[in-house]
């Protein structure tokens, strides 16, 4: 994915209003990171610098150009309310009469609110995979005793010998020879080329 992605970035290198980037998640990064919630590597997220969100398509070049062309650029915001609807320029309105302070702290409770939904969900699908993890064991333990007990039947009735005999008793057919080929020439007769 490298290549495509940096690739992808010499397209965007001069864009006045998209910027793509990689960011060293492990060094300097780390915080941006955990920040903008990358769980794994690589990562791809996108969209405003405050609302990212997750990249789930394809990791090649012409994948990878084709979402930026199409959804990447200018969006809603303060600064371009002429691309937003009127819900979010009656919410850009309101927050902008909103002062600093104000609006670090309903984002700090957003945060929080949306931090404690992500670890509920995060705890009840541990929760479910644990039933999952131990129903997969059994179906694999349950797995082996039926071909356990397959190959056990099929030797005790001598199964394989059966098919052998009978392959053994089958006319030998030649694997180039067409039988359709045959019926077309009835009464006529055969000429070689």
């Amino acid at each position: 994915m490298k290549p495509a992605w940096d690739t992808l970035m010499g397209q965007y290198a001069d864009s006045k209003t998209t910027v793509v980037q990689d960011v060293d998640c492990t060094g300097e990064g780390k915080s941006l990171c955990d920040k903008v919630g990358v769980r794994g590597f690589p990562s791809i997220k996108w969209g405003e610098g405050t609302d990212l969100k997750d990249y789930t398509g394809g990791r090649d070049l012409s994948a990878l150009a084709n979402f930026a062309a199409e959804n990447l650029g200018p969006t809603c915001g303060p600064d371009s309310l002429e691309l937003c609807d009127e819900t979010d320029k009656k919410f850009i309105d309101k927050f902008k009469k909103w002062d600093v302070d104000e609006l670090e702290t309903a984002i700090e409770e957003k945060d929080k609110k949306i931090k404690t939904m992500s670890d509920a969900a995060a705890k009840a699908a541990s929760s479910l995979e644990k039933p999952i993890s131990g129903l997969q064991g059994k179906i694999g333990k349950e797995n082996e005793k039926l071909e356990k007990a397959v190959d056990a039947a099929k030797k005790s009735a001598g199964y394989g010998y059966m098919q052998a005999v009978k392959k053994s008793r089958m006319p030998k057919v030649d694997p180039d020879h067409d039988p359709d080929l045959d019926a077309e020439g009835e009464g006529e007769e055969k000429k070689e080329l």
